[in-house]
């Protein structure tokens, strides 16, 4: 199968995840960059952020149409985590191939099992809080920079653990977060993106912006308990394979 065949595949099926569960994007999209298409650690990481700035930012505006986007917590979340992802996007480069692989895993791993975990009714909605809010945005913001990924796997779980906000809220919000923390780590890695294979990522990025439309449409189907429940399934499959490579 060619690299572009692929390439359409892949981006198809990451856009599905962004549009229906907000998040999930970039933890598939660079263990397809690297196990499917060939690229090296660093040019995935970068090459998934072009490709999660671009479909994120699309999927954004649907939700926003439908009024599922808090955008006073989501806009918090990303200036507190701006600073944090540019720092992190400039430490990235000094670290090895295996030891950001391992993080990687290990925090889509941490995000999953908290969404698995049992949430009592009195839990779904919650007032928001200007200082939780920039607190958890700080650290999304770090690891976007770090992981080189737009944050969304761990932006829903904070957004709907950390701050109350209901599954769709979150989902709605956690788009607006990924954009802006993504050209944030971007702007750090723009010495990365010189020898990037455009012809394999234009593809990719054009699939991923179908998908997260039809990604919206199918989240209109589903239960939020439904959405997260298939999120978390996702991230625990991604981060169980990635793990046994390091390892082996």
């Amino acid at each position: 199968m060619s690299a572009v065949i692929l390439a359409l595949v892949a981006g198809a099926v990451i856009g599905l995840a962004l549009g229906a569960l907000g998040g999930g994007g970039s933890v598939l999209a660079v263990p397809a960059l690297i196990y499917l298409l060939g690229f090296t650690p660093v040019a995935a990481t970068t090459a998934s952020l072009v490709i999660v700035t671009v479909t994120s930012a699309t999927a954004l505006s649907a939700h926003a149409r439908e009024g599922h986007v808090r955008w006073r917590t989501g806009l918090l979340f990303a200036a507190a985590g701006i600073g944090p992802a540019m720092l992190g996007g400039a430490f990235a480069g000094r670290l090895p191939a295996a030891v950001l692989t391992a993080a990687f895993a290990a925090v889509a791993a941490a995000a999953a099992l908290r969404m698995l975990r049992p949430r009592s009714s009195s839990e779904s909605v919650a007032p928001v809080r200007s200082g939780r809010a920039a607190a958890a945005g700080a650290g999304l913001g770090a690891v976007t920079g770090v992981l080189g990924v737009g944050g969304g796997f761990l932006a829903v779980p904070a957004l709907v653990d950390v701050l109350g906000l209901r599954m769709r809220s979150a989902v709605g919000t956690s788009l607006l977060v990924i954009t802006i923390n993504s050209l944030a780590a971007l702007a750090m890695r723009t010495g990365t993106a010189h020898g990037l294979n455009w012809g394999v990522i234009g593809p990719f990025a054009g699939a991923a912006i179908l998908g997260a439309w039809d990604g919206k449409r199918l989240s209109a189907k589903l239960s939020g308990q439904t959405l997260q429940r298939v999120f978390a399934l996702v991230l625990l499959a991604v981060a169980g394979f990635m793990l046994v490579d390091v390892v082996v």
